[in-house]
């Protein structure tokens, strides 16, 4: 006579749960970055989401204590839906460490704010209140968000400046070089963070007798919380400009100095008779 032996039911609906909550977490993300998905409804799948894939846990979890008792089939579907699970919170898990460790700020700047006006906030109606740190805050958290002085001009330091944030293909949106060496400059730029909510940073660049000074302002654009992507990008900016300039004076010994007019050559009195 032959047994039978079923398919956990359980086993075959923790696969199937882990299985549908993969697309509800990515899908929304790769919607979101594009701007195919409002900010609103971002947040409300991705909560829909999360409860899909704690629902894969929970019944994988069902599944497997039941298949240890009743020696069903399922072993295999349950690991699977424990597995995608658990990978589906994961995200979930290290932004609610990182809302855990970080403070609450969604605007950061080395500088008074005034002086690095956002170019494309949204109206009024649609952008919350920024959260701000005083400057103890700031210094106490993010001890490189700091203005930078450095011994060029503003041009110089303004193409260097450019380049950068060029290379880290952030969007510019606004690009106001200085006249002279001794003027101002600003650059704005969207960035994108990984689930697609929009930051703005902003560069100012400002010429003066002892060199020139940098100041950066990073904001999130419609959120509540920036999670430390703000502070941490202007200190990672900031270092890296260190870098620059430090690599290009130790190359370029003289790349402080204005750069003199060439004597215009003495014009020969019999030449210029004929």
């Amino acid at each position: 006579m032959r047994i039978l032996i079923r398919t956990s039911k359980w086993a075959i609906w923790a696969r199937r749960l882990g299985s549908f909550a993969v697309p509800m977490t990515v899908i929304p993300i790769l919607l979101h970055r594009e701007r195919l998905l409002a900010s609103a409804t971002f947040s409300t799948v991705m909560a829909i989401a999360a409860l899909l894939a704690l629902a894969a846990v929970f019944v994988a979890i069902v599944a497997l204590g039941r298949l240890w008792r009743t020696g069903d089939l399922g072993w295999g579907k349950a690991f699977a839906g424990l597995f995608l699970g658990l990978l589906c919170l994961a995200p979930f898990g290290w932004y609610g460490y990182l809302g855990a460790t970080t403070p609450a700020v969604t605007d950061i700047a080395t500088a008074e704010r005034g002086l690095m006006p956002l170019v494309f906030e949204p109206g009024t109606a649609d952008m919350p209140p920024p959260k701000l740190l005083s400057a103890a805050d700031i210094e106490a958290r993010y001890p490189n968000a700091k203005t930078r002085t450095y011994p060029l001009d503003a041009q110089q330091t303004y193409a260097i400046v450019l380049r950068m944030i060029e290379e880290r293909g952030w969007d510019i949106r606004l690009q106001r070089p200085p006249a002279t060496g001794t003027s101002i400059g600003r650059i704005n730029a969207q960035v994108v963070t990984l689930p697609g909510w929009r930051e703005e940073a902003v560069l100012r660049i400002a010429g003066g007798p002892e060199g020139a000074s940098v100041d950066m302002r990073s904001a999130s654009l419609n959120a509540l919380y920036d999670f430390g992507s703000n502070g941490e990008r202007i200190e990672a900016f900031m270092m890296a400009l260190d870098n620059e300039i430090t690599v290009l004076l130790r190359d370029n010994p003289n790349a402080n100095q204005p750069v003199e007019a060439e004597p215009e050559a003495p014009v020969d009195p019999v030449a210029g008779g004929n």
